[in-house]
Parts: C-alpha cells; structure tokens; sequence
C-alpha cells in the first residue's frame, strides 16, 4: 500500500479475463483509485511505475506467467523520426490542433464509432454509446485535455485523449479517421504529441503499453529511441521493428 497523509491508498487485483490483445490468453490488473487533493500527484508516481490511468482508476497488468505488455514512453528531445515518419509529418502540414477540455461532443462520438466499428468492430469499445463515450471523455480526477485535428476545410479527422504529468504527456486513447488510409492520421498524432511535449519543456510522451505479439499494439517501437520499464528501471530500447512494416493502429 502506498501510503498518504490522509488514508492508505488501497489497491485491487481484478479476476482474470479474455486478453485483449494475444488471443488464448488471460489478463489480470491490479487497479487503485484516484480520489481526492493528492490525485494527480499518485497518477504522476503510478505513470512512472507503468500505470495507466481510465476513468477514475489507474491500473497495471499483474498477468500468470505473462510479461507481455510492456510500459514505453518516448524521451522527446532525443527523438528521431524515421524516413516514414518524415514523409507522413510533411504530408500534414494541413492539420490545424486545438487543445480543449475533456468533455464530449457529438461531433466527436461519431468519428470515434467509424473508428470502433472500421477498426474494432469485436471489441467492448464497439458497443459504447454517446453516454458511455460521455463518461470516458470526461471521468478524469487528474488535468486531462482533448486535442482535437482537422483537415483544412475544417473536417474532425483525429482526437487525442491525454494527461498531463509532470514530467510529460500520457496517451490515454486516440481514434481516427480511416476513410483516408494512406494519410496515417494515427502517426501523425503521436508524431505532434512528441513536439508539444517539446514545446511544453517536459520530458517524455507516454504511449502506455508495447505489445510486441499484438498487431495492434507492436507500432509503438517505431517511436526511436523509446523507453522501456523493465525491472522498475526504465531502460532504452535497443531494437525495433522494421517501421516500413510496422501497422499504423493507435490504440492508446
């Protein structure tokens, strides 16, 4: 337990249930709250430990016999974007991104069910209505923003659901359209995520976890030179896959 001023800070191990991410596989969470004054301090502890915040609790995989998901972040001064990466930053130039606060619009809802029913179309997220995409908007105890990317006739093609940290930004969940696949709006978010950390003088980009079996979840080694958590110590990533290969599917 970790201990505050006030109370302990109590902590849950979830039942196992279907992974979402390697099939044949049980996952299993250890999840706290996050309630009160001391709120964003515990988040900001908990995201350096490998937690990931949703809704109101932050949790973190305790699997059987499975370290799959791994915790990465980007260090964003020494980041270096591969030539792909170069071509997709200088192909949208067009994008215009407006920080707002975290509450839902409809505008919003409907991208993000093209993007559930394009993209995930047998997972829970493809189920949520306006109300349940309402309260994952807008459930934060912590400072949390939406960026919001339109095209240049002003079109909604991306949102970005992020935390603020101390130490940098955190990726909570970003969709997209897909009706322009070769535009490859889910890199070039985290492509201008990368420069607003910059900008801000913090130092780090959470992306949340690396799942190197996932196909869903695999492209986050592109971002070079990532950070990874291993052993309580977060340590570089040494190799990465082939990024002309790599699929682009933000599932943040």
């Amino acid at each position: 337990m970790v201990m505050s001023s006030h109370r302990p800070q109590l902590f849950y191990t979830t039942d196992p249930s279907p992974c979402p991410y390697l099939p044949g596989r049980l996952e299993r969470k250890v999840m706290t709250e996050l309630l009160g004054s001391e709120a964003d301090m515990l988040h900001d502890r908990l995201s350096r430990a490998g937690f990931r915040r949703s809704h109101g609790i932050v949790y973190a995989p305790v699997c059987s016999h499975c370290q799959s998901c791994i915790p990465i972040r980007i260090p964003v001064a020494a980041f270096l974007p591969d030539r792909t990466m170069r071509r997709i930053r200088r192909s949208h130039g067009d994008l215009r991104v407006a920080e707002r606060p975290n509450i839902a619009t409809g505008e919003q809802y409907a991208l993000f069910r093209l993007y559930q029913e394009s993209r995930h179309g047998d997972g829970d997220m493809a189920l949520m209505g306006l109300d349940d995409y309402q309260t994952m908007i807008e459930t934060s105890p912590v400072e949390t923003s939406l960026f919001e990317f339109r095209n240049e006739e002003g079109r909604l093609v991306c949102v970005s659901l992020v935390d603020h940290l101390s130490d940098g930004l955190s990726a909570v969940y970003t969709f997209y359209s897909l009706s322009e696949p070769k535009r490859s709006y889910g890199t070039a978010s985290i492509l201008w995520l990368i420069e607003e950390t910059n900008r801000r003088g913090r130092n780090f980009l959470y992306l949340g976890y690396w799942v190197p079996g996932s196909r869903k979840m695999a492209y986050k080694s592109r971002f070079a030179p990532a950070e990874i958590l291993r052993n309580g110590l977060w340590k570089r990533l040494s190799e990465t896959p082939d990024p002309e290969r790599a699929p682009d599917t933000p599932l943040i």
